[in-house]
């Protein structure tokens, strides 16, 4: 008897171990009021090649075409799960971008079952995923981008599905001015583009599929119903093969948006995060929850705005405030500050730009050379950039200011005369709003929190992992490792353990 006693207070003590290290969990609990579910991934990826360099007239040409896409609405459609981190390829640097670009950063994604592999644009300026149809006459089906060309097979899909106008998908949800009515009862779409460009096609409903995170080290594949768009008509620079991509990945605040559909359903966070490396290799992360890192600021959102408007108030050249009135900053219709993915460089309205080039220029009027490349202010540097050249601040409501190194304002373009010259990556606004590109969202974390309606950011070495909310129980669990951990199913282990130690102290002191 004593012998048995024995046993059984071994093996208490053995659960309690277990037990003691749920205990010792963090239990933060950020997004208490949500649900539970597990945590989901997506990585992204380069889509062009690096070995060329190109013209900033040619950068502004294609960001031209991305503006009118936002002014025109971009093709915007009028209890929490798990966090999804997709890889990121793409890179923020303009001159290494090769002259057949048609994004900076994508990634792939998977739909339709047997599943399908898609490229897709990551882009928080537009709402809906959508991709090419194997019914489109038009389509390209070569890309000069490096990359394989894939189209979506709805009769091939064994869980595909139509959306019908009488749907209420189509008729109230997710209703839009862009939606249509087709001969043979589908709910279609037509979205046109500024630069002459566009897509029309349908919505279908298929499985989207990814990574769920478990916890560390521990990934399960999982997947949930979806409704996207299927293109079976393009025009304009969506047809050319030397840009051609499979589709756009759309991460706007419309309810037809990936983020909107998976969060309002509860299979991941109503937050969604970024960290785009700034180096030649590109790269980064792109996360359907949100990213920890120490230092992170926050400036609530413009209500009632269609993108992810902030209220920018002042900008600072080392130290001191450029004399500019905040109402050219003054968000409405058609002006205000956008944080956009899809856009390559940053670009100020008139009044801002003009004295902000002014105050770069007088600040390092006595350690470099000026010169004018291609229009373009210039400077020939014969040191370190961050050794001269002044940092700069751009400061938002809420008290939140994004801190810019050199290199954040900057562009590297070739050595010139024995010197490197360094050339000004902001840009005068064509319109009246300030858009904040990839030239200054690189090498930060960004994080978009629906459910408090506010943007925050920390500067961060992309290149490295990141720490990520994780649900668990009613709580978000942050990890301190460099991936996640821990998940609902190491709380159901261990929830299993402690029952079971509890078992057996009654048992041990039932024998006693």
């Amino acid at each position: 008897m004593r012998t048995l006693r024995s046993l059984m207070l071994a093996a208490a003590l053995a659960v309690a171990l277990a037990v003691t290290g749920f205990a010792a969990s963090p239990l933060p609990s950020a997004y208490a009021k949500y649900a539970a579910g597990p945590t989901k991934i997506l990585p992204l990826q380069r889509a062009f090649p690096l070995d060329e360099l190109v013209e900033l007239s040619e950068l502004r040409a294609r960001d031209r075409v991305r503006h009118a896409r936002i002014l025109l609405g971009g093709g915007r459609q009028s209890s929490v799960g798990g966090v999804v981190d997709f890889p990121v390829q793409g890179s923020s640097d303009p001159y290494l971008v090769g002259s057949k670009m048609t994004m900076l950063y994508f990634t792939k994604v998977k739909l339709g079952s047997p599943p399908t592999e898609f490229n897709v644009q990551i882009d928080t300026g537009s709402d809906i995923l959508w991709v090419t149809c194997s019914s489109c006459s038009n389509c390209p089906h070569s890309s000069g981008l490096g990359i394989d060309l894939h189209f979506f097979d709805a009769p091939g899909s064994l869980t595909a599905g139509s959306v019908t106008c009488s749907d209420p998908i189509c008729s109230s949800v997710f209703q839009t001015t862009a939606a249509q009515c087709s001969e043979n009862n589908q709910c279609g779409y037509s979205f046109r583009y500024g630069d002459g460009s566009g897509t029309s096609g349908y919505y279908m409903t298929d499985t989207f599929y990814f990574d769920a995170i478990l916890g560390e080290s521990l990934v399960a594949n999982s997947s949930a119903p979806i409704v996207f768009g299927c293109s079976t008509y393009q025009s304009g620079d969506l047809t050319k093969s030397d840009k051609a991509v499979d589709g756009i990945f759309g991460f706007g605040k419309g309810k037809l948006s990936v983020v909107s559909q998976l969060s309002s359903r509860g299979i991941t966070p109503p937050v969604f995060s970024h960290c785009l490396k700034g180096d030649g290799s590109g790269g980064g992360v792109f996360v359907l929850g949100e990213i920890l890192v120490p230092g992170m600021v926050y400036s609530p959102l413009v209500p009632s705005q269609p993108h992810y408007n902030l209220n920018l108030l002042s900008i600072g050249v080392n130290g001191q405030m450029l004399p500019l009135d905040a109402a050219v900053f003054e968000a409405s219709n058609t002006r205000g500050t956008i944080v956009d993915t899809g856009t390559t460089l940053t670009y100020l309205v008139k009044e801002a730009y003009d004295l902000f080039l002014n105050a770069i220029s007088n600040s390092v009027s006595q350690l470099v050379t000026p010169i004018i490349s291609n229009g373009e202010q210039c400077y020939l540097v014969s040191t370190s950039i961050s050794d001269m050249f002044p940092s700069v601040s751009l400061n938002f409501a809420g008290g939140a200011s994004m801190m810019l190194r050199p290199q954040d304002y900057l562009f590297h373009y070739g050595i010139y005369d024995g010197a490197s010259m360094w050339c000004i990556g902001f840009q005068k606004a064509p319109e009246e709003q300030t858009i904040l590109g990839d030239l200054v969202l690189k090498d930060k974390v960004f994080v978009y929190d629906l459910a408090r309606q506010r943007i925050g950011w920390a500067s961060y070495d992309c290149s490295m992992s990141v720490n990520v909310s994780i649900t668990s129980g009613k709580d978000i669990v942050n990890s301190g490792q460099p991936c996640l951990n821990i998940s609902t199913r190491d709380i159901l282990i261990r929830l299993f353990f402690s029952i079971l130690f509890g078992l057996l102290l009654c048992i041990f002191f039932s024998l006693t």
